[in-house]
């Protein structure tokens, strides 16, 4: 059994709670470590902490602080498929999943390497008489992660690397769920040369997040996760006078319209609602089919058959089990209440078997029909393989459908017609669109740009947002005599006088 360590002040540690996290493999349900929830002192020393090494980081030049993330995104990709594979391990992902979540991490490592380009502030000379005018970009001090189970590589990455590249210091609170891929991530932090207190580690629950919304010493928080604690965390957040980035839940639309790609569409459709187990903020959960395209129906539930979870070194699976038997039995519960409020329970995913694993919790592909906006299947998140099909007459009422959700995180359209997409991108009420695209997670030198209910801040995820939450802008107003300039005006003054 594995006991995993804190990291403070430039050390990894044995918690000395009495308070321990079971994390196991969600394909076995074995225990395969413990994680503390860090004792109050535990805490103030990660903060203390923070607090002592900014003062001097936030000195060190902006290119050796973008050279300490050269070296880091260079030991990431040399230690890539090792990270993959702890994260199958504590999370269930396929092999090929795993590995797309620690790339997309390091992607947002290499943009945070580009860090000086992107704190260049602004000049104008002569705003007024030999009177200039230039801004800066300042780090703002210590800052705070609070990250989900569902990608527990490319999540951290979002923020500690943009945050400590902007000459801040940054404290780390992953999933208790899978603390094992952070702290490895952290391991290789420190070998690129990051200094002690940079970066700080600690695990729990809610007393401990509640520790870091609270403490006066903390200036901004990024937190993804579920609507309810989302909304905590900004509530608590910002009345203790924080920044705070909240990413919350999703209910994700796909329009199909009648003149797409046929076989397109439905390779989408199924890779981008089973596709982790349905476990991410941008997964596909509701299918708009327009018109004649409602046809396309039963061919997608053909196409859903031929789908399964499986073991993450299983490289016939297209899945692996969701986090835990509490959310089996949640999404297995969702499934139960949409099929008695009337949808067509096309493909039924409960009671799902995976050979020599017993015990994991598995959830097989789920298709509805028929689905309409008052059921609890349309309604709520399921973070679930389970995909919702609801028809539309036209565009136009496709539009509305969607525009009336109380999310908008990621939507896409699918069609052939360019008049169809751009309609459709200029009046979507959603902050993510993808034309022909089902999960359009834009790359780091873009943001992460979920809209309405699936926010809460002003500025977004990585790029230059991310520049602009971590920082602040000191805007210096200047006026400078010189002693030619000096005699000049005083002898201009002589002769007024005269």
């Amino acid at each position: 059994m594995k006991n995993v360590p804190l990291y403070l002040a430039g050390e990894f540690v044995q918690s000395q709670t009495s308070d321990w996290i079971d994390v196991t493999n969600p394909a076995t349900n074995e225990v395969i470590a413990r994680a503390p929830a860090a004792t109050d002192a535990e805490m103030r020393k990660a903060i203390e902490s923070a607090a002592d090494a900014f003062r001097t980081w936030k000195e060190v030049p902006v290119s050796e602080r973008a050279r300490v993330m050269l070296r880091y995104q260079a030991l990431l990709k040399e230690h890539h498929d090792e990270i993959a594979e702890i994260l199958s391990q504590e999370t269930g992902k396929t092999f090929d999943d795993a590995k797309g979540d620690v790339w997309r991490g390091i992607e947002v490592v290499e943009h945070a390497a580009n860090v000086a380009s992107l704190m260049m502030g602004e000049t104008v000379g002569n705003v007024a008489r030999s009177v200039d005018t230039h801004s800066w970009i300042q780090p703002l001090g210590v800052c705070a992660g609070i990250t989900p189970f569902n990608f527990p590589a490319m999540i951290p990455l979002w923020m500690f690397p943009m945050a400590i590249a902007c000459g801040n210091t940054f404290i780390l609170k992953p999933s208790e769920q899978d603390p094992l891929t952070p702290m490895r991530l952290t391991e290789l932090f420190e070998e690129a040369g990051a200094p002690k207190g940079v970066l700080q580690v600690v695990h729990g629950g809610k007393e401990q997040v509640d520790v870091l919304l609270t403490d006066p010493v903390i200036k901004a928080v990024s937190f993804v996760g579920s609507v309810p604690v989302g909304r905590y965390i900004y509530e608590t957040g910002t009345r203790n006078m924080k920044r705070v980035q909240s990413f919350a839940g999703a209910k994700n639309h796909m329009v199909i319209m009648p003149d797409a790609d046929k076989q397109q569409v439905l390779n989408a459709l199924v890779g981008a609602s089973v596709g982790a187990a349905g476990q991410r903020c941008m997964a596909i959960s509701v299918a708009v089919f327009v018109g004649e395209a409602q046809s396309w129906i039963p061919e997608l539930k053909e196409a859903m058959t031929k789908v399964r979870p499986g073991a993450w070194n299983d490289s016939g699976a297209s899945y692996g089990p969701v986090i835990s038997p509490k959310a089996r039995e949640r999404v297995e519960s969702l499934i139960a209440t949409g099929e008695a409020q009337g949808a067509n329970l096309l493909l039924d995913g409960r009671g799902c078997t995976v050979d020599g694993l017993p015990d994991g919790n598995w959830i097989g592909p789920t298709l509805f029909s028929g689905v309409t906006t008052e059921m609890n299947i349309y309604n709520e998140e399921i973070f679930g393989p389970v995909l919702a099909c609801m028809e539309e007459a036209n565009l136009e009422d496709a539009i509305s459908l969607i525009n009336k959700s109380p999310y908008g995180n990621g939507v896409s359209i699918f069609t052939s017609s360019g008049g169809a997409a751009r309609k459709f991108q200029h009046e979507i009420e959603v902050g993510q669109v993808g034309v022909n695209i089902p999960i359009p997670v834009p790359l780091p030198f873009f943001s992460f740009t979920g809209w309405k209910g699936s926010f809460y801040g002003d500025q977004h995820a990585y790029g230059k947002q991310a520049v602009r939450f971590y920082t602040e802008t000191k805007t210096v107003t200047s006026r400078w005599f010189s002693s030619e300039a000096t005699a000049e005006a005083e002898a201009n003054f002589s002769i007024q006088l005269r």
